[in-house]
């Protein structure tokens, strides 16, 4: 990334991104180097992922929504990003105020809208959660359930969340051989007594706990609601303390009308001053 690139520092219930404008930056220039060097939270902006936001000539779409975790790898969706990336894509002018966005991602065309002080995400249809008994788990920790909101997790029901060491179990059930190759994010969700939910949420690519994630909400709220221990709509809380909101409708072995409405936040626009091409750090 060369100096004088414009940046926008974004959250999503303490799910933090760097955005770009892609009618001024290349995917090109986003290298792995320069995207581990732009997420370092002491050498560089810092954040758990890289987002950037390109004009598009497809009928009916607004924009391209691309993303990168935390570590350089590409993501097919973010919930929060597109949370995010619905916000900035009003106010960078890819969108009209006040009317529906639709964005193609690697996962799809999802649609988006800014809703008040919040953005609101529509997921496509997603197959229904279905159990992963091969997956070895802890002995509080439920039956695993697999499921794919367009990005695979492990959701795990435990009594309480506030006692999960996230840092130390996240890595082995992330790559647990049962979930493939690709491995999964993984989720534990336990209940807090009044309806809702809270969560927490080990991320691969961030490699690490992040303070929430909009997908994974969308897979605790779908394995709650093949629990029969929820209906829609389901309220969770994340690790920041703020909430997300999932709405959706069962239909036989499918989720439709999935909808994510959470924070989707610009901290700040910033101008890089020096060149971040590599990470010499981690942290």
């Amino acid at each position: 990334m060369k100096p004088g690139t414009v940046f926008y520092k974004m959250t999503g219930s303490g799910n933090d991104f760097v955005m770009f404008d892609g009618r001024h930056v290349q995917a090109a220039e986003l290298t792995t180097g320069a995207i581990t060097a732009v997420c370092d939270r002491r050498l560089g902006i810092g954040a758990d992922g890289v987002g950037l936001l390109e004009p598009t000539d497809t009928d009916g779409v607004d924009f391209t929504f691309r993303f990168w975790n935390r570590d350089g790898t590409a993501g097919p969706m973010c919930g929060n990003g597109a949370l995010c990336a619905t916000r900035l894509a009003v106010l960078l002018e890819f969108a009209k105020p006040d009317s529906e966005v639709r964005f193609s991602t690697s996962a799809g065309v999802h649609r988006g809208r800014v809703v008040g002080d919040r953005s609101e995400i529509y997921l496509p249809d997603c197959p229904a959660p279905k159990p992963a008994p091969e997956v070895k788990t802890g002995p509080t920790e439920g039956r695993p359930t697999y499921v794919r909101p367009s990005v695979p997790h492990l959701v795990l029901t435990v009594p309480d969340v506030e006692s999960v060491p996230v840092e130390a179990r996240g890595p082995a059930l992330r790559r647990d051989p049962a979930l493939g190759a690709e491995g999964a994010n993984v989720n534990w969700v336990s209940p807090r007594g009044d309806g809702s939910w809270k969560m927490r949420t080990f991320e691969r690519g961030v490699e690490g706990e992040t303070l929430a994630c909009g997908t994974g909400a969308v897979a605790c709220a779908l394995t709650l609601a093949s629990q029969d221990q929820i209906s829609s709509p389901a309220r969770l809380w994340t690790r920041s303390g703020l909430l997300l909101e999932v709405s959706f409708v069962t239909q036989g072995p499918t989720a439709t009308s999935i909808r994510l409405r959470g924070e989707g936040r610009l901290v700040y626009r910033g101008i890089l001053t020096s060149l971040l091409t590599d990470n010499p750090t981690s942290d």
